[in-house]
């Protein structure tokens, strides 16, 4: 039986934690369910593209989250994603949907070109996040000395989504391209993005020297 877009709110309401809101809001987003409790819920209600629809319609975070868990995303259209990610609000939703729903869309490479020269430095994050992917499967046709130029002269200074995205890419390029590491390294060196950034034991500092350095050693 299809469920109703109310019925999945009450439900979503009922899974509130403020346990789980207090960490979420940590990270800048804004609802109190328990990421396994949502995948759950996704797991329960299997793929319901029109009920996906009218889930992220609501504006709701939660909603829009298991929205994206239960969508297809060769459904969407090339103008639906750019909307979307400019509506996605708060990290983990833009998060998602970047990795869950446009890196299966056919308008993926067509998205990353026009999103990384978005004036909007969180749509510009995007199209820096699917450049990292193409880095890492398909890096064919990519200028890799264009992007360590682009990296070199805008990360220091860019917003912090934005940053973050770069020095993805950047230990990206170090780690799967041994032709470009060494200034990769050099270039994490002197920037120093992210160098004091708490990192848990057993976990690697996204520091991009240490970063690639870790990576590669493995």
């Amino acid at each position: 039986m299809a469920q109703t877009v109310a019925g999945v709110m009450a439900e979503l309401a009922a899974l509130e934690d403020p346990k789980a809101r207090q960490v979420n809001e940590k990270h800048g987003d804004d609802h109190g369910v328990n990421l396994g409790k949502l995948r759950a819920v996704a797991k329960r209600l299997k793929t319901q593209h029109e009920l996906a629809l009218r889930l992220w319609e609501t504006g709701d975070t939660a909603a829009k989250l298991l929205a994206l868990l239960i969508c297809r995303p060769k459904a969407f259209g090339r103008d639906e994603l750019d909307l979307m990610i400019r509506q996605a609000g708060t990290p983990k939703v833009h998060d998602w949907l970047v990795n869950y729903v446009v890196k299966k869309s056919p308008h993926a490479e067509e998205l990353r070109l026009a999103w990384f020269a978005d004036p909007d430095p969180v749509v510009a994050s995007a199209g820096w996040a699917l450049t990292t992917e193409r880095v890492a499967k398909k890096p064919a046709g990519l200028d890799l000395p264009g992007l360590l130029d682009v990296i070199e002269a805008e990360m220091k200074d860019a917003p912090d989504r934005l940053q973050w995205a770069m020095n993805h890419c950047l230990a990206q390029i170090g780690i799967d391209h041994a032709e470009h590491r060494a200034r990769a390294i050099d270039i994490g060196e002197r920037l120093e993005v992210l160098k004091d950034y708490p990192t848990s034991p057993g976990c690697t500092s996204p520091f991009a020297p240490i970063w690639i350095t870790e990576m590669v050693r493995r």
